[in-house]
């Protein structure tokens, strides 16, 4: 197996990441992993991909990068920017400007391999390009896997619990 291809999304390649969205729903730990499921985002249609796509791709608002193994997209992570002040949950409003990280997925085969924390490296350069210190993400409670992930690329919890819609969810940030 080849060594990952870790890059931002480009434009026109709103199918790949409409496919790769779809198999991350798919996923065994998507229904706490996601807020959206895989029969809403298999309902929108292509306009919706291609708007999300063109997003990621350009600008400094938001950042989709993803981790290609052969040809195969393998990983995903999105970085959304928030402005100081900005509220990306009830009563967190951010002193400054803050990258959130979302959206991770690492396809089954390739856990353990290494593609998440290249997938969270390159994200968290991104943000850093922007000048970026704020570096945050939610997990779910129960999804240990992810927590240990995160830990591993250096976040820690700050203490933070929110109630999502997927339920109860952990912040953690960049240490």
């Amino acid at each position: 197996m080849s060594e990952p291809v870790v890059r931002r999304v480009r434009a026109d390649e709103w199918q790949q990441v409409r496919d790769l969205r779809l198999r991350a729903l798919q996923d065994e730990v998507a229904a706490i992993a996601f807020v959206d499921s895989y029969e809403e985002a298999l309902a929108r249609p292509d306009a919706f991909w291609q708007e999300r796509a063109a997003r990621a791709a350009a600008g400094d608002a938001a950042c989709q990068v993803v981790a290609v193994v052969d040809g195969d997209w393998v990983g995903t992570v999105t970085v959304l920017v928030s402005s100081a002040g900005r509220s990306d949950d009830p009563g967190n409003a951010a002193r400054g400007a803050r990258a959130s990280l979302v959206g991770v997925y690492v396809d089954p085969r390739h856990r353990g391999t290494g593609v998440v924390e290249t997938l969270l490296a390159e994200a968290v350069a991104w943000a850093r390009s922007l000048g970026l210190d704020d570096v945050r993400l939610h997990v779910h409670e129960d999804n240990g896997r992810a927590q240990a992930a995160y830990r591993r690329c250096g976040f820690v919890l700050t203490g933070k619990r929110v109630e999502a819609s997927v339920g109860a969810e952990l912040e953690m940030a960049l240490a």
